[in-house]
C-alpha cells in the first residue's frame, strides 16, 4: 500500500463497465480470492447458509439471478462482518425435469415405453444429461459476482447424499409417520405419476374447458330427471353417484321452452343454469336436499353396472356441494375426485378392498371396459364423449368455459385428478408442530410468513413422496407379495448386512434387482417396492443429506443447525420452504432455519410471466455484457422483488441506474484521483491517507459527509441484521447521490485546491475516508466497482492502516463500523434544509423556464425555526452558487410576504365520488385556511361535510396575498416541501440577463472543447462570428473577457483569425442568434495561459505604478483567472511594495500558489530578487512554481485589472476594481470602504465624478463597471 501512487483513471463510458469487471474476474482468479476469504475465516465464528438446489437442465433465468443476488449479498455482509461462511452450491439432479427431457427425446409415452427400454438405459441416458448446463451455470453464476463454491458442491444423484436421504426416510419411517394409501392425487399423464398437492398448486392458468350439464333420469320415472353440470366429460364414464347438499333447497321444474321443455330437479339457487328467466319454467315441487338422498337413476354408461350391488347409481348427500356454480347436482366419479372418493367410500359404495373404478392408465388413454373411447387420451375423448350423450339423448347442454386450472409444472400439460397407490408423510397430525416451528422462524417479508405459508400450514395434507419414475432415490422399503412384511432401511451398510450383496449406487437399476430374505419361513424374498422419491422430498432432505449426515460430519451438522440463512423466491412457500420445514419439524421438532428472504417474482416489462416462446425479456447475459453485473444486481435488490413484491424487468431502468448512480460514483472516484495527482504536481507532495486524521477537518461540508457517511454505517448494520435489504439499498442509493451531487460538486473548487494547501487536504482527506468506507460496505453489493476502486485507492492508503491481515481484495476487509464521535444530527440536518432550499429552487428554476446559467437578484427563505434559518446563513455561499442568485434572505415571518397556502378541488377525482355535494364541498375547500391545508398535508386527508378528502385528490398551491399582493407575485415564485418555504425572485435585472447570455456563450466553447477532447492545459485559440448588431455581438464583445477567463482561452473576431490549424468548429444557436466557433491550435498572438484581457475600458491611465501579474499554473482560492494587477505605490508616492519577495508575497495572496518554489520572471528572464521594483513598473512578470517549469512570454501595456483613479485631500490614488481578472467587481460599500482608508477620511467619502464636485456618483442599481479608467473625487 502507498508505495505506487494512484493510477490515473480513464474517462468513465457507460460500455467501459464490463469490461472492468472482467479484469476483476482475472485478479480475482489470480489470487483465488473467495476460497481465500474461506480460508482467512475458518476460526471465525461459523454462519450457516443452506443454498436451495436447482436443476441444471435448463439454464438460470431472471428469478434464479435475483435469488443468487440476495443470498450472495447476505453470506458477503456475513463474511465481511465476521464470520465463517461456507458456500456449497447444490444440483437437483433427480426427477420429473430430467426425465420429461428423455421422454421427449426419445418418444417415450408411458411405461411400457420405459420397459422395452430397459430401466438401466433409460437412467444412463437421464444421467448423461444432468449436467448438461454445468458449466454454463458456473459461468453465469462466477460472472455476476456471486461467490459460491463448485468445487465441493453437492449433487442429490451421489450415492452418500441419497444414502443420507434414505435415513431421514427411515427416522420417519420408524416414528410412524409414513403409511401406503390410496388416494385421488394430482396426476401428471404426460410425466405419467402423480404430484403433491403444493407441486399441483404451482402452475394455475387459464384455459377453456367443455362445460355440460347431463341428465339423470329415476329409475322410478324416467320423465323426470336429475341434472348435473360438469367441466370434465372424460370422468363421466366412471359416473357412481350423484351429490347434493342436504340443507339446500332443491325444486322440481317443468321446462317452457324448445330446448328445454323436459321435468328436471336441480338446486332452487341454480335454476340459472338451465333457465335464462323464471317465465322458462314452472316449479312443481320443492325438496330439501336431504329428502332427494337414496333415490336411483339410470347410468349414463353401463361399463360398471356392477357396482348397483354395492348402492351405486343412487343420490347422496354432502355439504361440500355449494351454491355458486352448475346446477347443485354434483355427478361424482370416485376415482377421479377427492370429495366423489371421500363421500362414496362414506356410503360404502367403494372401499379401500375394491378393486378401483380407475379406466384411465399412467399415460391417461382409456382402458377396459370403457370399449368405446379404448386408447383415446382422456382430454381428447372429451368431444367424442359428448357426441356420444348427445346422440343418446342425455346431453342437456353444451358449451365452453373459460376457468382456471392446474397444469404440470414440468411438462406445462393439463393435470388430472385420479386415485392411484402412494406412500405418504403424515403431516395433517403435525400441524400445531408445524406452526410452532414456523412461529420461531423470521422471514422478510413478514406477512409470507405470517399469512401465505402459515395459512398452507393449517391446511397442510399428509404428502404423497412416491413417484411412480425411474431416474431418483429409490424408497428403501422391501416388501412380501401381501405387504404383511415390510423393512424400512437406513443405510447401505444395513441393506448390505440384509442381502448379502455389495452395493455402489444406490438408483434403481442398481438395486431393484436385490432381495432380503423373509423372516417367516418358506415365504419368497422381500423385494423393494417399485417407487422413488419425490425430488421435493430429496432437496428438503439436503441440510442432512449435503454432508453425508449422520454417517459423516456429525458434530459439524449438530453445532451448525438450524441454518443462520435460506433465501428463494416467493414460490417456494409450497415448495423448498415447505419440505424443508415438513422433515426439520418430524425429525427434530424445530425449524431448519432461523432467517429467510423471500422474493417476489420477476416479470416481463408488460406484466407477463417470463416466456422463452414469446421473447418477452431480454437475456441476462446481454444485460451484463451491456451494462455490467454490478447494474444488473443493484437493480434487482433495490427492487420490489426484494421485500415480496413483483417486478417488472425494465431495461431502461438498468440504463438509468448505470447514468444516475454508477457513472457519478465513478466520476467521483475519477475526480479525486485527477485531484490527486495535480495536488502532487503543483505542491510537489506525495498524498498519503492516515485515518487518524478522519475527522479533523472544521469544513461544514467536510463534517456533514462524514456524519452522513457514520449514520448510513449504523443503519446498514442495523438492518442487515434485521435481513431487510430492501431498506437498506436505497439508503446506499441515496448515499451516492449524495457524495456525487451535493459533496463533491460543491467542494470542487476546495478539492482543486482553489481555496489553498490546507483547505484542499482537508477536503482530499475527507473523500479519500468517504469513498474507502464506501466501497467496503458496498462491496457485498456491488463487488467489482469496489474492488476496481479499492485496489487503486490502497496504493495512497498509509501501510498498516487496516491491520496487520492481507489487503488484497477488498472482500477480504470487513466493513467498517460507525465512529459516533464524528456523527453529528445537527449538521445532517442544517446541510438537509440546504438541499431542500437548492432542490426547490431548482423546480422554480424549471417552472418559469429561467435556466441556472441566468443570476437571478434573491432566494427567500421561510421557517418558523430560527436556528433552522441560522443553518441556512452558514450555507449561504452554497446556496448561492447553486441556484446562482446574488442574495440569500431569511425570514420567520410568513405573512410579511403575504404568502399562504391555497387550495382547490379536483374534479376529475372528486366529482364522481361526491355527487350532489361537489358544489358545496368545491366552496369549503376555497375557504380552508393556510393552517387547516397545512395540517392536511402533514395528516394526508381532511374531513369535509362528511366527506374524507386525501390531500393528492387537492390542488394545492402558493399564492400572495394582502396589499402588495399583485407586486410580490408578479416578482416571487413560492414553492416548499415539509422542512422549508422559499421565495425565488424571478425578476432579473438586465446585467444578470446580459451575465447570463455571457455563460451561454462560455457552455458552447466548453462544449466544443470537449467535444474536440481538449484538456484544460491545451493551447488553443477560439474564433467567433455572430450577426453584427445583434443583442449576442454585443454581449461577445462586452463579456469578452469573461469569456476568456472562464474559458481560460483567448476569444477572437474570425475577421482576425490566423492560420493556425484548425481542430474543430460548429454554429450553434443561442437566443435565435447563430454563433459560430472556431478552435484552432496553439494562442494567437499576443497570448499566454490565464491572460483574459490586454488592456482595460476608459481613456487614461493608471495614477500610481503598477505591475501586472501572470500565474503560469492553476489558481485557487475560487478564481479561474490567472491574472491580476499590483499596485506598487497607493496612494502616489506612498510605496506599497518594496521588494520582489513582496511580489510573490502578494500575488500569492491573490492566487494561492506554493511560495516556496515560487519564481518570477519577465520576459522569459528569471528576476534577480534584489531588483529595485521601481524598474518593474508598467511591465508584466510571470510566476512560475513547478519544477524546471519553463515561463510562457507575455508583455502589456495596461493593467489588466480594470481600475478608477481616485482624487481627494490633496492626494492621487487608485482602485482595482477587480482582482484577479473577471472575479467580479467589487460593492459599491466595500469601494468606498477602500476610499476611506486610502484618503483618511473619518467617515465613508462622499464620491462626485466632476473636480467641482458637483455632481454625485449615481450607480442606480448598477456596479462600478461603467467606471472603469475614469477618475471620481471624494
Amino acid at each position: 500500500m502507498g508505495e505506487e501512487g494512484l493510477q490515473s483513471v480513464p474517462e468513465v463510458d457507460k460500455i467501459s463497465f464490463s469490461g472492468e469487471e472482467e479484469k476483476v474476474l482475472e485478479l480475482w482468479k489470480k489470487i483465488d480470492v473467495f476460497h481465500s476469504c474461506i480460508r482467512q475465516s475458518k476460526d471465525k465464528p461459523r454462519y450457516t447458509f443452506y443454498d436451495g438446489p436447482p436443476f441444471a437442465t435448463g439454464l438460470p433465468h431472471y428469478g434464479h439471478i435475483l435469488a443468487g443476488t440476495i443470498k450472495d449479498v447476505v453470506t458477503r455482509w456475513a463474511h465481511q462482518t465476521g464470520h465463517y461462511v461456507e458456500r456449497r452450491f447444490g444440483w437437483d439432479t433427480h426427477g420429473l425435469p430430467v426425465e420429461y427431457e428423455i421422454d421427449k427425446t426419445h418418444g417415450i409415452t408411458g411405461p411400457e415405453d420405459v420397459a422395452k427400454m430397459g430401466i438401466k438405459k433409460y437412467n444412463e441416458l437421464c444421467r448423461g444429461i444432468v449436467m448438461r448446463y454445468a458449466d454454463e451455470w458456473e459461468r453465469i453464476v462466477s460472472r455476476l459476482g456471486r461467490w459460491i463454491d463448485f468445487r465441493n458442491d453437492y449433487k442429490t444423484l451421489y450415492p452418500w447424499y441419497m444414502e443420507s436421504i434414505w435415513w431421514v426416510f427411515s427416522q420417519l419411517y420408524h416414528k410412524g409417520l409414513v403409511y401406503r394409501g390410496f388416494k385421488v392425487m394430482p396426476f401428471s399423464t404426460a410425466c405419467s405419476t402423480p404430484l403433491s398437492n403444493f407441486e399441483a398448486g404451482q402452475n394455475y392458468k387459464d384455459t377453456q374447458d367443455p362445460s355440460v350439464v347431463v341428465n339423470f333420469p329415476l329409475v322410478d320415472d324416467s320423465s323426470v330427471m336429475f341434472v348435473a353440470w360438469t367441466t370434465t366429460p372424460w370422468t363421466l364414464p366412471s359416473n357412481l353417484s350423484l351429490c347434493v347438499n342436504p340443507a339446500m333447497v332443491y325444486v322440481k321444474v317443468k321446462g317452457k321452452t324448445k330446448e328445454r321443455d323436459g321435468v328436471y330437479i336441480l338446486m332452487e339457487a341454480r335454476t340459472v343454469q338451465l333457465f335464462k328467466s323464471e317465465e322458462e319454467y314452472e316449479v312443481l315441487e320443492k325438496y330439501k336436499g336431504k329428502q332427494l338422498e337414496g333415490m336411483k337413476y339410470q347410468p349414463l354408461f353401463d361399463y360398471f353396472k356392477e357396482k348397483e350391488k354395492d348402492g351405486a347409481f343412487r343420490v347422496l348427500c354432502d355439504g361440500y356441494v355449494t351454491s355458486e356454480s352448475g346446477t347443485g347436482v354434483v355427478h361424482q366419479a370416485p376415482y377421479f375426485g377427492e370429495d366423489d372418493f371421500r363421500v362414496c367410500e362414506g356410503y360404502g359404495i367403494i372401499n379401500k378392498d375394491s378393486s378401483p373404478i380407475c379406466p384411465v392408465d399412467d399415460a391417461g388413454r382409456f382402458m377396459e371396459p370403457v370399449k368405446d373411447f379404448l386408447g383415446t387420451h382422456v382430454k381428447e375423448a372429451d368431444p367424442e364423449i359428448i357426441k356420444n350423450l348427445r346422440s343418446r339423448g342425455r346431453l342437456v347442454l353444451s358449451e365452453r368455459v373459460n376457468h382456471s386450472y392446474p397444469f404440470c409444472w414440468r411438462s406445462d400439460t393439463p393435470l388430472i385428478y385420479r386415485a392411484v397407490p402412494s406412500w405418504f408423510i403424515r403431516v395433517q397430525q403435525m400441524q400445531d408442530k408445524l406452526l410452532a416451528s414456523n412461529d420461531k422462524t423470521y422471514w422478510v417479508p413478514s406477512f409470507v410468513k405470517d399469512k401465505r405459508f402459515a395459512n398452507w400450514l393449517r391446511e397442510a395434507r399428509d404428502w404423497a413422496i412416491s413417484r411412480n419414475r425411474y431416474w431418483g432415490t429409490p424408497i428403501p422399503l422391501w416388501v412380501s407379495e401381501d405387504f404383511a412384511e415390510v423393512v424400512c432401511i437406513g443405510s447401505i451398510t444395513e441393506l448390505q448386512e440384509l442381502s448379502g450383496e455389495k452395493v455402489t449406487d444406490l438408483h434403481r437399476d442398481n438395486i431393484d434387482h436385490i432381495t432380503i430374505p423373509s423372516a417367516r419361513p418358506g415365504q419368497p424374498p422381500l423385494r423393494r417396492i417399485s417407487e422413488v422419491f419425490d425430488c421435493w422430498f430429496e432437496s428438503g432432505s439436503m441440510p442432512y443429506a449435503q454432508v453425508h449426515y449422520p454417517f459423516e460430519n456429525k458434530r459439524e451438522f449438530e453445532e451448525s443447525f438450524p441454518a443462520d440463512f435460506i433465501a428463494e423466491g416467493i414460490d417456494q412457500t409450497r415448495g423448498w420452504f415447505y419440505t424443508l420445514l415438513v422433515i426439520s419439524t418430524a425429525l427434530y421438532g424445530k425449524p431448519p432455519f432461523k432467517n429467510l428472504i423471500v422474493n417476489g417474482m420477476v416479470l416481463a416489462e408488460d406484466g407477463q410471466k417470463m416466456s422463452k416462446r414469446k421473447k418477452n425479456y431480454p437475456n441476462p447475459m446481454d444485460m451484463v455484457e451491456k451494462f455490467g453485473a454490478d447494474t444488473l444486481r443493484l437493480y434487482l435488490t433495490n427492487s420490489p422483488a426484494v421485500r415480496g413484491d413483483n417486478l417488472r424487468f425494465k431495461e431502461a431502468d438498468l440504463f438509468n441506474l448505470l447514468k444516475e448512480v454508477f457513472i457519478p460514483w465513478l466520476n467521483a472516484y475519477r475526480f479525486f484521483v485527477q485531484q490527486v495527482e495535480r495536488y502532487q504536481k503543483d505542491e510537489a507532495e506525495t498524498f498519503t491517507y492516515d485515518e487518524s486524521v478522519m475527522g479533523e477537518s472544521r469544513n461544514v461540508m467536510d463534517r456533514w459527509i462524514l456524519s452522513f457517511t457514520q449514520s448510513l454505517l449504523s443503519f446498514v448494520h442495523q438492518e442487515m441484521a434485521a435481513y431487510r435489504l430492501y431498506t437498506v439499498t436505497p439508503r446506499l442509493v441515496k448515499f451516492v447521490d449524495n457524495l456525487t451531487n451535493w459533496y463533491v460538486r460543491f467542494n470542487r473548487r476546495r478539492l482543486k485546491g482553489d481555496t489553498g494547501k490546507e483547505d484542499c487536504i482537508k477536503a482530499l482527506e475527507t473523500l479519500y475516508s468517504v469513498l474507502l468506507s464506501m466501497v467496503r460496505v458496498m462491496a457485498p453489493f456491488t463487488p467489482f466497482i469496489t474492488e476496481t476502486m479499492f485496489q487503486n485507492l490502497r496504493r495512497v492508503l498509509k501501510p498498516g492502516a487496516l491491520g496487520k491481515g492481507d489487503t488484497g481484495s477488498v472482500h477480504y476487509l470487513s466493513v467498517p463500523q460507525p465512529v459516533e464521535g464524528l456523527i453529528c444530527r445537527d449538521i445532517e440536518e442544517c446541510v438537509k434544509v440546504l438541499q431542500s432550499v437548492v432542490e426547490l429552487g431548482r423546480y422554480l428554476r424549471d417552472k418559469v423556464n429561467s435556466p441556472v446559467k441566468y443570476p437571478l437578484p434573491e432566494v427567500v427563505v421561510i421557517h418558523k425555526d430560527q436556528k433552522i434559518l441560522d443553518d441556512v446563513l452558514r450555507l449561504e455561499g452554497y446556496i448561492k452558487e447553486e441556484l446562482n442568485v446574488k442574495t440569500v434572505t431569511i425570514s420567520t415571518d410568513k405573512a410579511k410576504y403575504g404568502v399562504a397556502l391555497k387550495a382547490d378541488m379536483n374534479f376529475k377525482a372528486l366529482g364522481a365520488r361526491l355527487k350532489g355535494d361537489v358544489k358545496r364541498v368545491q366552496q369549503r375547500v376555497g375557504e380552508l385556511t393556510d393552517v387547516e391545508i397545512q395540517e392536511m398535508l402533514n395528516t394526508g386527508s381532511i374531513d369535509i361535510l362528511g366527506h374524507t378528502i386525501d390531500a393528492a385528490d387537492l390542488n394545492v398551491k402558493y399564492s400572495f396575498s394582502g396589499e402588495k399582493a399583485t407586486e410580490l407575485s408578479s416578482k416571487y415564485e413560492a414553492h416548499a416541501d415539509n422542512s422549508v418555504l422559499i421565495l425565488l425572485d424571478t425578476t432579473p435585472s438586465q446585467e444578470m440577463l446580459d451575465e447570463g447570455l455571457a455563460r451561454e456563450v462560455v457552455n458552447r466553447v466548453q462544449k466544443l472543447r470537449k467535444k474536440a477532447k481538449l484538456v484544460p492545459t491545451d493551447e488553443v485559440t477560439v474564433w467567433y462570428e455572430v450577426e453584427e448588431g445583434s443583442e449576442l455581438a454585443r454581449i461577445v464583445t462586452s463579456h469578452c473577457e469573461y469569456i476568456e477567463t472562464s474559458t481560460k482561452t483567448p476569444c477572437k473576431p474570425i475577421a482576425r483569425k490566423d492560420s493556425s490549424p484548425v481542430l474543430i468548429e460548429e454554429a450553434f444557436k443561442i437566443k435565435d442568434c447563430t454563433l459560430k466557433l472556431i478552435i484552432t491550435k496553439g494562442f494567437c498572438q499576443g497570448w499566454s495561459a490565464g491572460v483574459a484581457s490586454s488592456g482595460v475600458s476608459g481613456s487614461e491611465g493608471v495614477a500610481c505604478p503598477w505591475v501586472n501579474i501572470i500565474l503560469d499554473g492553476t489558481p485557487r482560492f475560487g478564481s479561474t483567472s490567472c491574472s491580476a494587477t499590483l499596485l506598487l505605490e497607493n496612494p502616489l508616492g506612498s510605496l506599497v511594495i518594496t521588494s520582489c519577495q513582496q511580489v510573490l508575497e502578494e500575488a500569492r495572496g491573490i492566487f494561492g500558489f506554493p511560495i516556496g518554489s515560487a519564481k518570477l520572471h519577465m520576459e522569459r528572464k528569471l528576476v534577480d530578487s534584489k531588483t529595485p521594483v521601481s524598474t518593474l513598473a508598467g511591465k508584466t512578470l510571470v510566476i512560475t512554481y513547478a519544477k524546471n517549469k519553463a515561463p510562457v512570454g507575455t508583455s502589456a501595456v495596461k493593467p489588466y485589472s480594470k481600475f478608477v483613479n481616485v482624487e481627494g485631500n490633496g492626494k492621487k490614488g487608485c482602485v482595482l476594481l477587480e482582482n484577479p481578472c473577471g472575479s467580479g467587481f467589487l460593492t459599491y460599500s466595500a469601494f468606498t470602504s477602500v476610499l476611506q482608508k486610502l484618503h483618511n477620511c473619518p467617515a465613508l467619502p462622499a464620491v462626485f465624478t466632476d473636480p467641482a464636485r458637483t455632481k454625485p456618483l449615481q450607480l442606480n442599481g448598477g456596479t462600478l463597471a461603467k467606471l472603469a479608467g475614469t477618475t471620481v473625487y471624494v
